[in-house]
């Protein structure tokens, strides 16, 4: 991913923190960049929980390609 892309994701997503959450720029910028620099972690947790800990199939799992748009 291109350098300008991977920052335009990060305020974009800080930004959004910062609005919903009412936090300062630098917790939501902080936010922001644990969220993106784990996002494999990030999408097999939020997976496991939403489909409520059920076995999900590996190939599901590995649909990164669907978040980084």
């Amino acid at each position: 991913m291109a350098q300008t892309e991977r920052l335009s994701r990060l305020m974009r997503l800080s930004w959004d923190i910062q609005k919903r959450k009412r936090y300062t720029r630098s917790k939501a910028l902080i936010c922001a960049w644990l969220i993106l620099g784990t996002e494999d972690i990030t999408v097999q947790y939020l997976t496991r929980k939403l489909n409520h800990h059920k076995p999900v199939k590996w190939e599901v799992l590995n649909q990164m390609h669907l978040f980084n748009s």
